[in-house]
């Protein structure tokens, strides 16, 4: 893909290795390709849809990894991607209910400004590089340079191990969402952000800094959305036997810009479109969501599905 002409969705962020560690049987951990936004632009690939990936990683053995594992997922790695001393690993420690919980060895410091091409139609960015200096200056500054010709979307993805107190991560995560036009949140981020502050409230102090949607995962609860012209969805969760949570957040926010995409929710000119969208718009763009998500639980890892598994 010709990034200077191909239409396309940018995901900025965090490739890291994962490296996936079950609590009862430590010796079986293995090393997986991972980061936030990177499985968002490993989902988008898979689903069939142009992407491109600005990260931030090393020449190294680990590096080399991630290349090939991204790139197979059809996920096109900016060139500028390649810069740092090291390779950003994560430990992810799985409970016996499949949960994991993160610990992180931490590289981003992406050279300023961001390279975005103005056929980037879409720009996603969030989590870790979103929230650790100095890289997540130049993310909020390629978000706001984006905003003239691309949708913009954003997740927290809160992880409280590298973002310090909730009351220092939350204006920050709030001034990203003031730049966004899409937001998705899980309600533990909303929990640990905000103390415990009601979900309901929250959404609409969002809503009110500029976001046109609003999207709440909410675990076996389903997904809420809820937009700035009052629409209101709900989905209810299909039964699936959850082999772990790994990838579920980032493969569901893949599921909203694939479904923002199928719906010709993407340049500038769609804000519009996104600020007025309906129900039955709402509706597919949750749905699409869950069932992407609801594949990659059911199997081990940042696994998600291919476009012919969901047909």
């Amino acid at each position: 893909m010709d990034l200077a002409t191909e239409p396309h969705i940018l995901a900025i962020g965090e490739a890291l290795i994962d490296i996936v560690t079950p609590a009862s049987h430590p010796e079986d951990a293995k090393e997986i390709p991972g980061g936030s936004p990177a499985n968002v632009a490993m989902t988008l690939g898979r689903l069939g849809r142009p992407v491109a990936l600005s990260t931030w990683y090393a020449d190294d053995p680990r590096g080399r990894v991630i290349e090939e594992h991204f790139s197979a997922s059809k996920v096109v790695i900016t060139p500028e991607s390649k810069g740092a001393t090291r390779t950003t690993t994560a430990n992810a420690l799985i409970d016996e209910n499949g949960a994991a919980s993160y610990t992180f060895d931490f590289d981003w410091n992406p050279t300023p400004p961001i390279p975005i091409a103005e056929t980037a139609l879409i720009v996603h960015a969030g989590s870790i590089s979103a929230a650790v200096e100095p890289g997540a200056t130049a993310v909020y500054e390629a978000m706001l340079a984006a905003r003239p010709h691309a949708l913009v979307t954003f997740d927290p993805n809160a992880r409280p191990a590298v973002m310090g107190t909730p009351e220092a991560a939350l204006p920050l995560v709030e001034k990203f969402v003031a730049a966004a036009d899409v937001v998705k949140v899980s309600d533990e981020d909303i929990e640990w952000l905000t103390r415990g502050e009601d979900v309901e409230s929250v959404i609409a102090r969002w809503l009110a800094l500029g976001p046109r949607l609003i999207i709440v995962t909410r675990g076996k609860k389903g997904g809420l959305a809820v937009s700035a012209s009052g629409v209101r969805y709900e989905v209810t969760p299909e039964k699936v036997k959850v082999v772990d949570t790994v990838g579920a957040g980032d493969s569901f926010m893949g599921g909203i810009l694939d479904a923002m995409w199928g719906l010709g929710l993407r340049g500038a000119p769609a804000r519009d479109a996104l600020a007025a969208i309906d129900r039955e718009s709402v509706k597919t763009i949750l749905d699409r969501a869950s069932r992407v998500s609801d594949v990659t639980v059911s199997r081990a890892g940042a696994n998600p599905p291919w476009a012919d598994e969901l047909d």
